[in-house]
């Protein structure tokens, strides 16, 4: 039953995202939605642009592993590249009406500092696709018990993505996003709230069992390798995904300059906030269903 559920879904978010592609006229339209998101749906997208697979399924894996010190990259580090994005870079890339970020390092420098910046934005981004992808596989594999193999479902996953995306662009996108955070996030909540009827003591008691494994320690020990690491972990993301197309992308295809800036930070401080569930649920799992926690991570 499950996974006829996931089926529809998959089908709406198909049909939602080929529905979207009938505004796409021209290449504006394609890229940036026509520079006319509202702020709900560029609050969403920016929430969404690292909330994926990756996110429910790997952070909260590498928490149950190393705690809050495997995280200092993703969520802390990416929310800050948000945050940071909408506050100093978000308005004035807005006021120049780009297409893609590689058009401001053309107008800015040349066309060969154009390219060379375009082709290491794309590179970058293989590391974080082949995670979401990845993660996707793993989603079919467990929702199908095995019927589906992980690479057939990292196949299913890609190729759904691809599909609305290659006919309507950013406004395919965007509209998908919009539809794909609401049911994420209530059902990610709705699956808090039994997680923690399930638990005694409930969130506190998965807190403090948490804390009690070591498992909140943010901060890192006071010796020089330990701090290095962790600015290393933080600024990576949080300064390095600052000029990314993605991030750019999201901003840009807002319906004003406000509606970018406040977007962007609204988005980027949820995406911080939110990620603590698929915390919460991976190590209430552990309480509830010890043996069930080590099978999953085994196939991970």
């Amino acid at each position: 039953m499950l996974v006829w559920f996931v089926v529809i879904y998959i089908a709406l978010s198909i049909a939602i995202g080929l529905a979207a592609s009938l505004r796409v006229r021209n290449s504006v339209d394609y890229i940036t939605a026509g520079r006319h998101l509202p702020l709900p749906v560029v609050f969403a997208t920016v929430f969404a642009t690292w909330f994926g697979a990756e996110t429910v399924l790997g952070i909260s894996g590498t928490f149950l592993d190393e705690g809050f010190a495997g995280l200092i990259s993703d969520p802390l580090g990416a929310s800050l590249c948000l945050v940071l994005f909408g506050l100093f870079f978000a308005k004035p890339l807005y006021r120049q009406k780009l297409l893609t970020l590689g058009d401001f390092y053309r107008r800015r420098y040349s066309r060969g500092v154009e390219l060379v910046t375009s082709i290491c934005i794309a590179l970058s981004y293989l590391g974080w696709v082949s995670a979401q992808v990845v993660a996707l596989g793993l989603v079919f594999n467990i929702l199908s018990e095995g019927a589906i193999s992980r690479e057939y479902g990292m196949i299913i996953g890609a190729s759904v993505v691809t599909l609305y995306t290659l006919f309507g662009g950013m406004w395919s996108v965007a509209v998908t996003t919009f539809v794909q955070m609401i049911v994420i996030v209530g059902g990610l909540l709705w699956i808090a709230f039994m997680a923690n009827d399930m638990v005694p003591g409930g969130v506190s008691h998965v807190v403090q069992h948490a804390a009690g494994a070591g498992k909140l320690q943010w901060l890192p020990d006071f010796n020089a390798v330990e701090i290095i690491a962790f600015i290393a972990a933080l600024l990576t993301m949080g300064f390095g995904s600052i000029p990314q197309q993605d991030v750019f992308q999201r901003a840009n295809s807002a319906r004003t300059e406000n509606v970018a800036v406040w977007g962007t930070v609204g988005g980027g401080l949820a995406y911080f906030l939110f990620a603590s569930v698929p915390l919460f649920l991976a190590y209430a799992a552990t309480l509830i269903d010890p043996t069930l926690v080590e099978r999953v991570s085994e196939r991970d």
